[in-house]
């Protein structure tokens, strides 16, 4: 990690506190003058920090930046180790976790990105994947899974999010059909799920679990053919969570409670 992403992990694991540069200094073993550097650094690519005279620098609560350090820190800690890439935008985040996978990416990979030129769903049916989502796959590996049907998979990262996002925003949303989630009657989410087997023993090697979700997204931009049926979770602009821990918490609930 470098000093402002070791700095971004203190803000982000004590939002709302103010932290010391004296004590971020002495977490990250630097000087205090390289934690101003991070700071600078960081909101310069955005982030709201507060510094205040003799009690420190504060991240605000309404800053919603997906960044790894921000997921890590709302993971408990026996989970903190998990390998998490985020990028600014990617053909289709179950695209590089498969590409991850068949280099022998470990359980539990999660690839991000803040949009997607190439989503997709079921069928290479295309999804739409614009600023204001949350799209993110994770690595599964078969012998860590009691099971590997692809209904009861597909159904278990299913409840995962609905869990996930009754938990924190105590909307309720519901499967309908295979893969989607739905609040009230509108589409919110998709889950597609693909796998790789070694041919010569058709043996399962490794499950990719894609998830799409309309988290503060401008449905009126939508094409019209999509927001006619879809919705968010929140308006743009007005959600009461960030998306690090809607994203943390979905990672939890994957990976803590295996089908």
């Amino acid at each position: 990690m470098s000093t402002s992403e070791k700095v971004l992990f203190i803000l982000e694991s004590n939002k709302d506190i103010y932290i010391s540069g004296e004590e971020m200094a002495g977490q990250c073993s630097v000087s205090r003058n390289a934690v101003w550097k991070a700071i600078r650094d960081l909101r310069e690519k955005g982030y709201d920090i507060e510094a205040i005279s003799n009690k420190g620098y504060k991240l605000k609560g309404s800053t919603d930046i997906i960044s790894a350090e921000g997921i890590l820190a709302g993971l408990p800690k026996e989970l903190n180790g998990a390998e998490i890439l985020v990028y600014d935008s990617l053909e289709s985040t179950n695209d590089k976790a498969k590409e991850l996978a068949m280099k022998g990416g470990k359980h539990g990979t999660v690839i991000v990105a803040v949009t997607q030129t190439g989503g997709r769903g079921r069928q290479d049916h295309s999804f739409y994947s614009p600023e204001g989502g949350l799209y993110m796959s994770i690595i599964l590996k078969p012998e860590m899974l009691s099971s590997t049907d692809s209904r009861a998979v597909t159904s278990f990262v299913g409840g995962a999010v609905i869990s996930a996002i009754q938990e924190l925003t105590g909307i309720e949303s519901y499967i309908d059909g295979i893969n989607d989630l739905y609040v009230e009657g509108k589409k919110i989410c998709g889950i597609l799920l693909e796998a790789g087997s070694e041919f010569d023993s058709n043996t399962l090697q490794w499950i990719v679990a894609g998830i799409g979700i309309n988290f503060d997204s401008d449905i009126s931009a939508f094409p019209k053919d999509v927001k006619e049926r879809a919705s968010s979770l929140f308006a743009p602009g007005q959600a009461t969570i960030t998306k690090n821990a809607l994203i943390a918490r979905i990672i939890e609930r994957i990976l803590d409670c295996q089908p």
